[in-house]
This record gives structure tokens, sequence and C-alpha cells, in this order.
């Protein structure tokens, strides 16, 4: 251990790192982004012979030539851009020395501590993205649809939500929620036959077709992130396949 750094220190900036990469890969930050900030908090501290390796379900990450090295696992992943800007401004900020090391280590538990958007707030956002992305995709359809969409996309992201918390494979509950929407949207249909089944569901998809985790993966491809690539490129192919399946299902036994 080098001995102008004492293995306290050491340890602090591991944890600073480590935490704030794990913030950023469950907020779907790309691993070169991850990479990046976990280094400049390093060497911004003064600490130069730093080393990082980011994948989608663990970082790893050695300081004073590898004597010190350390991982963090990431068991949950989600779309929460703004985790990753607050952890990115906390990086600039020490980079621009207007905040110390011990601040740092405090404003970064505190982004880990803080609660997301409320569910109420996120329904609404569901009910909105998928009565404006019906009317993005479909070029002809009636306006009968556009309440459908909303109601649809709503209530299959609650019930996303909501299952996502009873088990640990994603793509379970992704499942779940896409038969759940699927179910409404024939209801919908059976109500009011002027109704059509296609133009809802296009619409309350999108809330959770992994859009971004493809470009992500496509990134980190372009980036050189072969693992991290692949990984995630698997993972939203098998969240889209979950979410055809369960349409699918639906409509195969309700005969639409």
């Amino acid at each position: 251990m080098s001995d102008k750094k004492d293995a306290q220190f050491y340890q602090e900036i591991l944890d600073i790192c480590l935490t704030a990469g794990r913030l950023m890969i469950e907020g779907g930050s790309e691993m070169y982004r991850v990479e990046d900030t976990m280094l400049r908090i390093a060497r911004n501290a003064g600490v130069e012979d730093t080393r990082v390796f980011a994948t989608p379900t663990c970082v790893f990450m050695s300081l004073d030539g590898g004597d010190l090295s350390q991982m963090k696992q990431i068991r949950d992943r989600n779309i929460n851009l703004e985790l990753v800007d607050r952890v990115n401004q906390l990086s600039r900020l020490f980079a621009a020395k207007k905040i110390d090391i011990t601040e740092l280590r405090e404003r970064i538990i505190q982004v880990a501590k803080a609660p997301s958007f409320p569910m109420w707030l996120q329904i609404i956002g569901a009910a909105v993205l998928s009565a404006t992305l019906m009317v993005l995709f479909m070029d002809n359809y009636d306006w009968v649809d556009f309440p459908g969409a909303a109601i649809v996309g709503a209530v299959g992201f609650w019930a996303y939500c909501e299952f996502k918390k009873y088990t640990k494979v994603r793509f379970l509950s992704e499942l779940i929620a896409a038969m759940v929407m699927g179910l409404l949207a024939v209801i919908l249909n059976y109500l009011d036959p002027a109704v059509i089944i296609d133009h809802i569901l296009i619409g309350a998809l999108m809330t959770l077709v992994p859009g971004l985790a493809l470009t992500n993966a496509l990134r980190d491809l372009f980036m050189g992130d072969l693992l991290s690539g692949i990984v995630r490129m698997c993972e939203a192919t098998l969240s889209a396949l979950a979410l055809g399946a369960g349409v699918g299902l639906i409509l195969k036994f309700m005969g639409a």
C-alpha cells in the first residue's frame, strides 16, 4: 500500500466509486459512462492508478496498482435517468472542487436513499405515454381508442410494478402485465366494438417496451463493451418476447 494514502482513505474512495457506479447501472446508464464517472471521482481524489470494469450485473474496481480491490453486485436494473444525472452532477461538483470527499460521500448516500417518483405520478405518465404514442404510431385511428389506450397502459404499468414486488424474475412480471393489457383491451372491445384492440395495445405496450435497454446495448457494443452489450441485448430481447407472449396468449384464448 502506498505511503501517501492510508488504507482507510482508499476504502472510502472504493465505497464512493462503487456506490456511484451501482446507482448509475441501476438507473440504466451505459457502461462506458459508469466507468468514466468512477475513474474521474478517483482521479479527482488524488488516486491515479485506478482500474474499473463494469457489467450490467456487477462492477469491479481496484486501487493502488491492484493492491486493494472490491466488487459490488447489481441486482435491480430499471430506467431512471434522473438517478444517473444526480450522480453525474455530484461527480462534476467534486471535480470542480465545490464539494470535498466527505460531502461527496454523504450526498451519494442521500441519492441512494432518496425515493423515486411516486407511483401515482408514474401511472399518470404511463397513461399519457400510451395514448400519445398510439396517436404517433397509428396513422388511421378513432378517438375512442385514445382514452382506451391511456387506461390499458396505466393499469398494465401498475400491474407490472405490483407483480415485480413478489417475484425476482423480471420477465415474469412483464408477461403478466402484458396479459393484463391484452385482457383489458379485449374487454373494452367487447363493451364498445368501435374500439380497435391493435391500436390500444400498440400504445399501451410502449410503457414496457425495452427501447432504452436496446439503445444502450447498441451503444455498449459500439463503444467496445462487448460483454455488456450482449447481455443487455439478450435482456431486451427476452423482455420483448415476454410482452409479445403475454398479449398473444390472451388474444389466442379470448378469440380476439
